[in-house]
């Protein structure tokens, strides 16, 4: 299968990213089956650099083909946003230090629209029933989770390219 993943630099090998906010998954290497979501996300990681102060900063795509077989890793899919969906969303977003037992991760992504109602039952405002109503109506794209180092060895890069 092949996936994407959207930056400011070609990344030839992955590597766990570990961030001072938490990310839907934990700490992981993220990449996505969906091209136009990468360079997205690739436009997005230019605009934050260059806001930054880094005049030359580009948006680059790294293309991995990645060897599905997850039989010897522990694997975690969600197929929908559901409320164990939602449940590991929270507590990887809530508690930074927060660390599951899977090497592979696969779900929905909390982009920004989704990232708002996370916020919400985070903050209390509104409950996880709620939210998950709320969501059936959103179009959610999909993620990947690599989330360690033996897990990325299924990575293979095939190619980088920049988005203009």
């Amino acid at each position: 299968m092949i996936l994407y993943h959207g930056s400011n630099v070609i990344v030839k090998q992955p590597k766990i990213i570990v961030q001072d906010k938490g990310r839907d998954f934990g700490p992981a290497f993220y990449v996505t089956p969906i091209k136009e979501q990468a360079e997205r996300m690739a436009k997005r990681k230019q605009k934050q650099k260059i806001i930054t102060g880094e005049k030359n900063a580009k948006a680059v795509v790294s293309v991995f083909d990645w060897d599905e077989d997850v039989s010897r890793f522990k694997y975690k899919e969600y197929k929908d946003a559901d409320l164990n969906w939602l449940n590991m969303v929270i507590k990887c977003r809530s508690e930074v230090s927060f660390k599951h037992d899977y090497d592979i991760v696969k779900g929905k992504i909390a982009d920004d629209n989704v990232g708002e109602t996370i916020l919400f039952v985070v903050r209390g405002v509104m409950r996880k029933e709620d939210a998950i109503k709320r969501l059936r109506f959103q179009k959610i794209n999909s993620q990947i989770a690599f989330c360690t180092d033996e897990s990325l060895k299924t990575l293979k890069f095939v190619k980088s390219y920049e988005v203009k």
